[in-house]
């Protein structure tokens, strides 16, 4: 009976540990990429959760991604840039400071900020002011 017991508190204890390494807080793969909610020819990592927007902007498309593992103070992944560009998109190396990224692809521009677990993807809204002067511009 004694050998059952024991056989049950080491299964129970590889469950446990188990979930416990399943659930850590592991760094970013970078590895597979989709396009962005609010635009998808920009690309953003796969196992970044989208979240419920912040408060209303009249001016931007934001779109927040959960990324545990993301860390402000490092460096912006190397890998995501090279698959930023290889998706066709150019650094704004003059509009950039910090945690903040601006790309850019024909006439789309698409701000990237990063922060402690989680990044930002801010696209600007075309108003009707835009959509005028685009017209003005033909």
């Amino acid at each position: 009976m004694r050998g059952i017991t024991w056989l049950r508190a080491l299964v129970l204890l590889c469950s446990i540990m188990i979930v416990l390494v399943g659930c850590g807080n592991a760094d970013p793969s970078w590895v597979s990429f989709e396009g962005a909610a609010n635009e998808k020819s920009f690309p953003v990592p796969k196992e970044g959760n989208k979240k419920d927007p912040p408060a209303n902007n009249s001016e931007m498309n934001v779109v927040r991604y959960f990324l545990p593992g993301l860390k402000e103070s490092d460096v912006f992944p190397e890998v995501y840039l090279e698959t930023i560009i290889e998706w066709g998109w150019q650094e704004e190396v003059d509009d950039q400071r910090d945690a903040v990224r601006v790309f850019k692809k024909d006439k789309k521009v698409v701000q990237v900020i990063v922060e402690d677990d989680f990044f930002v993807i801010m696209v600007p809204k075309a108003t009707e002011k835009s959509v005028i002067r685009s017209l003005e511009n033909k």
